[in-house]
């Protein structure tokens, strides 16, 4: 018996195939704003800083001793976390101590006798400056207005051979990842107390930081040096339970609760439930 389509069977049919195209126009543009929306997050989390040009060094030798302390405040790199994978920063780059704690990606270029090939590239955290050198018979390469990284020796002998001595590398900010929350590192006394910024994920860079007690609004800290943030004694924070809001440089603003709580001690790093 053969099928012979009706006036009701094609209507029927057109109906399906109208359904069909609607729910294939609708997925194709769902699909559309998954993408985007993929390709913006990966953005988001890789970064899109544009690659610049600078150059490279390295100071002090394969332990890393001397990259340890320095003009960030944050001491020994190894104990806070950030281990060799540091740079200190020139003029350009370090921005009277603003850039510390900020990450960048660095690649050695156009040096086919001391790039070490396929190396690929390094990601560091500036912790250090690299003060400007005017002597005509020294070496200026952390001169303004160049941009150039002092590099531990590991890390350095990771992209290049040591022998070069200063090498050509196109670097760009990238995000800092970070394992565990943020840590303040307090120190100072009862009347004025300083919390040192570490371990901040994001940008890595903090550009302005507040604390309360249970009792207090947010105050005001200031930034003494590096990553080293103040505040007087006017309202006493000794025995009290300690928060803070945490502000970096791409305008994220981050509240910390109860970092510290009220037995806290000088001296001592405490670390937040969170992270940027």
């Amino acid at each position: 018996m053969r099928f012979v389509p009706t006036c009701n069977s094609i209507i029927h049919s057109s109906s399906i195939l109208s359904v069909y195209h609607i729910a294939m126009a609708r997925f194709e543009k769902a699909y559309t704003w998954s993408l985007f929306i993929i390709s913006t997050l990966l953005v988001h989390v890789m970064g899109d800083a544009p690659w610049e040009a600078g150059s490279a060094t390295f100071y002090g030798d394969m332990t890393g001793s001397e990259t340890m302390q320095g003009a960030c405040g944050y001491g020994d790199l190894l104990q806070q976390g950030y281990g060799l994978n540091t740079a200190a920063l020139s003029t350009a780059l370090f921005n009277n101590g603003l850039t510390c704690g900020a990450c960048f990606e660095i690649m050695c270029v156009n040096d086919p006798q001391w790039c070490i090939p396929n190396a690929g590239t390094i990601k560091i955290t500036g912790t250090n400056f690299c003060p400007p050198n005017y002597d005509p018979h020294f070496y200026p390469w952390c001169n303004p207005p160049r941009k150039h990284f002092d590099l531990s020796m590991p890390m350095f002998a990771t992209i290049a051979q040591t022998k070069a001595g200063i090498i050509p590398v196109q670097f760009r900010r990238i995000p800092c990842n970070k394992q565990g929350g943020m840590r303040f590192q307090l120190k100072g006394n009862p009347n004025w107390v300083t919390a040192t910024a570490l371990n901040v994920a994001g940008a890595g860079d903090v550009t302005a930081m507040s604390v309360k007690t249970p009792t207090s609004n947010w105050l005001p800290m200031t930034r003494n040096w590096g990553q080293v943030w103040q505040i007087g004694g006017a309202v006493p924070l000794v025995g009290q339970g300690l928060s803070f809001q945490v502000t970096t440089s791409d305008q994220r603003t981050l509240v910390f609760n109860n970092v510290a709580l009220g037995n806290w001690q000088f001296g001592q790093t405490y670390e937040a439930a969170g992270n940027f």
